[in-house]
């Protein structure tokens, strides 16, 4: 389906909410086209591919609103959709205020979006690429395990306030987890726009070689120890922090740490948020049909700004940054294109400054205990490795922790110069590795 033919799908909607008597109406068709190849124990075990598009309408009737969303495109399924979007929206209460639809504004489609490799990938293309996985696995003597995916995603979104976007955009990810005899286990991964710019030779031989290195892993008793955390760990930190720290309901709500120009993190350390920067995974729009705007978050350390959605910008007095997602959305606005400078170190040269301390390939299980704090808690994964004399001396067993995200950062004495693009589990990152002064491991784990 073409950009167009979603935008008619839209405009056809939104009559038929205006017939239904919407004093407002706002509609979202997504159209989405995935594929995934996953492997275990070195072989593929699993090919599935899902495609479908979804009609969404915000139904507004006065200080009353309601969202319902339908698969059916046809005359009578939109026409049902649109009369459950009006029965919705005159059960609920009125609001103290108005549904907060954007006006009509600039959206720029940056560059890098949209790859023709990506969104005509074959199954025969991943388990290519999966296939060099398992070759480096084996040449390791480890088992590899994974998945390769690719998808497009076409959205389109129009209201009755005058909004008419659309969009097109592609992305590819491969993830490898190799594991050892002896406990050991090893990560790798990249992300791309264009599925051609993804080596997998290259994430299978990392993996493999974290996997082989990380066996026989010995135990570490908990305590603080200064680290060194790997990109993929870095993409968990400034995700959490992004989130819990920079959306304008969290501050509205009071479980935000952010205060304008609060200093919350060494000034080796500023992010933004960036949809246009071709580095990440562009997109021109958010889910309301604003164009996204480039946020800055931290600046040398300090807080810097916020993201909106039209909801928080209204009662703010201001427009939208572009970071709504689809209503009803009570979670508020979200950094999703998340950056961070790079510095001027060398990988090899965060590790060198460990006199002694732990180098940590990625954290899992992540869960925020105290917002407000952004304390976060986790375990380590997929090769952890004890550092003295900045030399990485033995493997040890993966590690629990209880560990404010901001007095991590805080505590950064030295930021990569080199940076990867990165999945999160909501938001992309491309992010540099850190060297840290002090990190809080509360216990060991039985894996």
């Amino acid at each position: 389906m073409t950009g167009e033919e979603r935008l008619r799908i839209a405009e056809r909607l939104l009559a038929l909410a205006e017939r239904e008597g919407a004093s407002d109406a706002e509609v979202v068709v997504l159209e989405t086209d995935a594929a995934l190849t996953r492997f275990a124990n070195s072989e593929v075990h699993q090919n599935v591919a899902e495609t479908g598009t979804i009609a969404s309408l915000r139904f507004v009737d006065g200080r009353r609103s309601g969202v319902a969303s339908s698969g059916r495109l046809d005359d009578d399924g939109l026409r049902r959709l649109a009369e459950d979007a009006a029965r919705v929206a005159r059960v609920q209460p009125e609001a103290d205020e108005p549904a907060a639809l954007p006006e009509p504004g600039p959206v720029s489609r940056p560059a890098g979006a949209w790859s023709e490799a990506t969104a005509g990938a074959t199954p025969e293309q991943r388990a290519d690429g999966v296939a060099a996985v398992i070759a480096a696995a084996d040449a390791a003597g480890v088992v590899a395990f994974g998945s390769f995916s690719t998808s497009t995603d076409g959205l389109a979104v129009a209201s009755t306030r005058g909004i008419r976007v659309e969009q097109s955009t592609t992305q590819a990810r491969l993830v490898a987890i190799c594991m050892a005899d002896e406990e050991g286990s090893g990560y790798g991964e990249a992300l791309a726009v264009d599925i051609a710019e993804i080596d997998a030779a290259a994430v299978g031989a990392e993996a493999a070689r974290r996997a082989a290195r990380s066996r026989r892993p010995a135990t570490m008793a908990p305590g603080t120890y200064p680290v060194v955390l790997e990109p993929y760990a870095v993409a968990d930190v400034l995700e959490w922090v992004g989130t819990l720290g920079f959306s304008a309901l969290a501050v509205e709500e009071g479980r935000s740490f952010f205060e304008p120009g609060r200093r919350i993190a060494s000034g080796l350390v500023s992010a933004w948020d960036d949809a246009s920067d071709p580095a990440g995974t562009p997109s021109a729009f958010d889910f309301e049909g604003v164009g996204r705007q480039r946020v800055p978050l931290i600046d040398g350390g300090l807080c810097a700004g916020l993201v909106h959605d039209a909801a928080t910008a209204a009662r703010a007095g201001r427009r939208s940054t572009g970071h709504g997602f689809l209503a009803p959305n009570p979670y508020g606005p979200a950094p999703i294109n998340l950056f961070m400078a790079p510095g001027e170190t060398d990988p090899a040269a965060l590790l060198s400054g460990l006199d002694r301390g732990l180098l940590v390939t990625r954290l899992n299980y992540t869960n925020a205990v105290h917002p407000k704090r952004a304390i976060v808690t986790g375990m380590t994964r997929d090769g952890t490795f004890l550092v003295e004399h900045g030399e990485i001396v033995r493997p040890v067993r993966n590690l629990r922790f209880t560990q404010s995200y901001l007095d991590a950062l805080a505590a950064v004495e030295a930021v990569g110069r080199e940076r990867r693009r990165l999945a999160a589990e909501w938001a992309t990152c491309v992010v540099p590795g850190l060297r840290i002064s002090a990190w809080d491991f509360t216990g060991t784990t039985g894996d």
